[in-house]
């Protein structure tokens, strides 16, 4: 097979795979809040319950600054508000990606992002990091579960302006959260209830423009995995050299073709 006639075969099995994503799968939702603060704004006030949210500017994966050493995160969607208040929406399918951990790290990774050298701790504005999750989290039928910090004498609430809400992707219903559940998990915008989600699901899997660029976020993470596989692989030849224990760091580097920083770094994990 040539090259041209695999990627023909490839693209052919990206329209394929177009078909049955659904609002619910990351490389999907990539596309589906880009540039649309309209739909950001519209989804973020039925899980909030606020009608009155008015998003000013709305950001897909947005890469966090990290102080230096910590892991980065990669937002799927951040929007801010009229208030100042910042949103984190994030699609998990699968429970291991939801653990509160993660959360409360998504939620961390917001301060630190939002809060400048010399601005007063009461300048920290409200953060709320919300997951959509596949299936039921805590399996008590409730489409939303909202997670905020008490005061376990008093009983009152702690007041610090941190949100974290667990939407359940598999309830269903007469009100706006179970309609938009149900548009999460379709594949057909005909389906859908809500029109601004129709509409934006149909453009990116019928119309030329929309199709060509959800055809190249699915290669872009094609690339994005083999690269990862590419370092994974990388990482363990370093492993494998520093375990041999007769290799010095400069040879593990320009063998393993990872940077020397890097291979210094991986010595210290090791060691700890």
């Amino acid at each position: 097979m040539t090259v041209t006639e695999q990627a023909e075969k490839q693209h052919q099995e990206d329209l394929q795979r177009l078909k049955e994503l659904r609002p619910i799968d990351d490389d999907f939702m990539r596309c589906l809040f880009k540039d649309n603060i309209p739909l950001a704004e519209f989804v973020l006030r039925i899980i909030t319950n606020k009608q009155d949210l008015v998003i000013t500017d709305c950001e897909t994966q947005k890469d966090m600054k990290r102080l230096a050493g910590a892991r980065s995160i990669c937002l799927d969607a951040y929007g801010i508000d009229t208030t100042g208040k910042r949103y984190d929406l994030e699609i998990q399918r699968q429970e291991k990606g939801a653990d509160p951990h993660r959360a409360r790290y998504h939620s961390s990774v917001l301060d630190v992002e939002n809060l400048h050298s010399g601005q007063d701790f009461k300048d920290l504005p409200d953060t709320y990091t919300i997951f959509i999750i596949e299936k039921d989290f805590y399996g008590k039928g409730e489409p939303v579960y909202p997670i905020e910090r008490i005061n376990v004498i008093t009983g009152n609430s702690f007041e610090d302006g941190e949100h974290i809400l667990y939407v359940n992707g598999e309830y269903r219903g007469d009100s706006n959260i179970g309609k938009l559940m149900h548009d999460f998990n379709c594949t057909n915008a005909d389906d859908m209830n809500f029109k601004l989600m129709a509409d934006r699901t149909r453009y990116l899997k019928k119309n030329p423009k929309g199709v060509s660029e959800m055809c190249r976020i699915m290669e872009d993470m094609r690339n994005e995995s083999l690269k990862e596989g590419i370092k994974e692989e990388k990482k363990m030849t370093v492993l494998r050299m520093l375990e041999a224990g007769k290799y010095v760091l400069e040879e593990i580097a320009n063998i393993s073709g990872l940077s020397l920083e890097d291979v210094k770094k991986l010595k210290a994990e090791r060691t700890i």
